[in-house]
């Protein structure tokens, strides 16, 4: 973790961004079938000597001296064909590019006719050709169905006038279709564990992929996306300005067809959109979108050196499914805070409204300075700083059912800290009333209230991490310390309190006891009142009077009209 403010940003994140290609994927491209000209699709092995292979076979460009450009695409065709053809000699060729969508190659066979041999994406080739097969699409719409790439593989007789280099440069017609080529992409084993964990956590994970969009959603089902996945396209973005970019991207699950200089725009537009986003990437032309992303993610085993210096994590493993762990303990650490908090606020809030009580109903503040003094030492120094630095839960459990913003530190925060305030007011005043109404002097009634103030606190935040050591140690350590004080005469006196003798600390222990009792009942009663305001309201509107209703209706009539 390069920087502190990674920390912070994993437990805020609820969007993160996958190249699939090399991320999600081994990034290892093999053919396995085969269509012909007719449609007929073959597997691999039944198709070596095709002539769609062959023809694919020259179209993969070379530099020089024969040195051949090793795309993925044209790796798996190499590798399937096992051989070059001994009978091609290639004089131009453009390699593979996201912005043109096709590698294609001029040369000549033994024959010497001079030819154009293309391969590249269905939508760029098939367009080209002049004589496409009726089924020649439904063929490669199938096959991208099935979760594999598909190629399309095209050639052109050349008119001796024709330049090779311009031939390679023009928008590719007037093609004759020859085949289609079908390439599996193998999924990490990892991968479907790491996109379910994922959604598990209430992180939304979005695939970017060059693949057609039907191979994309296919893949993303087989790696863990529901059925209902959204497809956005490079193109939908490419036509959208920057709002309604944002609008796109909001609820996508996988972009297809997107170029290399496109993953800065899904980040930025993301971001727009008001998520909080993560993007995990390997490569060089990742390294943009990573350093964008309120979390960007390197892959030290496999990656390139910009995608490393520009994340804020770097995974120096292989296994992506640690992730999922890092988001939990981003969300503990957030949750630890929010406790945190709840603590210092819900219980300072719970001694102003006993204080204001018990001034409104005595005439004098229940409490002196010292006292109060007392309280925060008891209660805000030590158990709340062992609520900080103590994960709620196990990491990997933490769940979010939205954005942390609302699921954790808008309304649940508020009505944390304000049932906090009730309950320790709740408690103090139980104690104050029990000392008042019972034989003792007017210090006793302090001591006991000052006691349960105390007593109501630690006992909510032993209840609420009642599983961590630290918690119980820093909770009953300082209810013991208090004990201690408040029964040891001198040190009672310098702080303006008594020894207690059994009957008071059995009604100290009873009004803590209906404190924290009242404090489970208190989301219920909030959803009476609630229930019942709502009810109140409606009633009100339902019995405006006539008059009122009338002069509406004659306002609203002419507008509409």
């Amino acid at each position: 973790v390069r920087t502190p403010r990674a920390l912070e940003a994993l437990g805020r994140m609820d969007t993160i961004c996958f190249d699939k290609t090399g991320t999600l994927t081994e990034n290892k491209l093999r053919l396995v079938r085969v269509a012909e000209a007719d449609s007929t699709v073959r597997a691999l092995d039944e198709a070596r000597d095709s002539r769609v292979l062959r023809i694919a076979v020259r179209a993969c460009p070379q530099l020089n001296g024969g040195e051949k450009v090793v795309h993925a695409t044209d790796e798996a065709v190499l590798d399937a064909a096992g051989r070059d053809d001994p009978e091609w000699t290639q004089t131009e060729a453009r390699p593979f590019e996201a912005g043109r969508g096709y590698a294609g190659a001029v040369g000549h066979a033994a024959d010497g006719v001079r030819v154009f041999e293309i391969k590249g994406a269905p939508e760029v080739v098939l367009p080209a050709c002049r004589e496409l097969p009726e089924h020649a699409e439904e063929t490669a719409h199938a096959l991208a169905a099935d979760g594999l790439r598909v190629l399309a593989v095209a050639r052109r007789r050349l008119a001796d006038a024709e330049d090779d280099a311009e031939v390679c440069d023009e928008q590719p017609h007037d093609l004759e279709f020859v085949g289609l080529l079908a390439l599996a992409d193998v999924a990490r084993e990892t991968s479907d564990v790491l996109v379910r964990g994922l959604r598990a956590a209430g992180v939304r994970p979005v695939m970017l992929t060059g693949d057609h969009p039907q191979t994309a959603r296919a893949i993303a089902l087989d790696l863990g996306w529901p059925e209902e996945t959204a497809v956005v396209t490079g193109d939908d973005l490419a036509a959208a300005d920057r709002g309604e970019r944002s609008r796109m991207l909001r609820d996508a699950d996988v972009v297809a067809r997107v170029a290399p200089e496109q993953k800065l725009q899904v980040v930025e537009a993301l971001r727009d959109a008001g998520r909080v986003v993560g993007m995990v990437g390997d490569g060089a032309n990742d390294a943009a979108a990573i350093r964008a992303a309120d979390i960007g993610v390197g892959i030290s085993a496999r990656g390139s050196a910009a995608a490393r210096n520009a994340a804020d994590l770097v995974l120096t493993g292989d296994d992506l499914t640690v992730l999922v762990e890092a988001v939990g303990e981003g969300r503990a650490l957030w949750h630890s805070v929010a406790d945190s908090v709840a603590i210092l606020i819900g219980g300072n809030a719970g001694e102003v409204g006993f204080g204001i009580l018990g001034t409104l109903l005595a005439g004098a503040a229940p409490l002196s300075t010292r006292q109060m003094l007392l309280v925060n030492l008891f209660t805000d120094l030590f158990p709340a700083m062992a609520v900080a630095v103590t994960p709620q839960r196990d990491p990997a459990e933490t769940e979010s059912t939205g954005p942390l913003g609302t699921s954790l530190l808008g309304a649940p925060l508020m009505r944390q800290i304000r049932h906090r305030a009730l309950t320790t007011c709740l408690g103090a005043v139980a104690a104050w009333l029990f000392g008042r109404f019972t034989p003792g002097t007017a210090r006793r009634t302090t001591t006991m209230a000052l006691c349960a103030v105390v007593g109501t606190q630690l006992a909510q935040t032993l209840l609420d991490r009642r599983d961590s050591p630290l918690v119980q140690a820093t909770a009953l350590g300082s209810a013991a310390a208090l004990v201690a004080l408040v029964q040891t005469p001198v040190a009672s006196r310098l702080v303006g309190c008594t020894p207690l003798g059994p009957l008071a600390w059995a009604g100290v222990a009873m009004a803590i006891t209906l404190a924290v009792a009242g404090q489970r009942v208190l989301p219920d009663l909030e959803r009476t009142v609630l229930r019942v305001a709502r009810a109140a309201g409606s009633r009100g509107t339902e019995d405006a009077p006539p008059k009122l209703a009338a002069v509406e209706g004659r306002v609203v009539e002419p507008a509409g009209a």
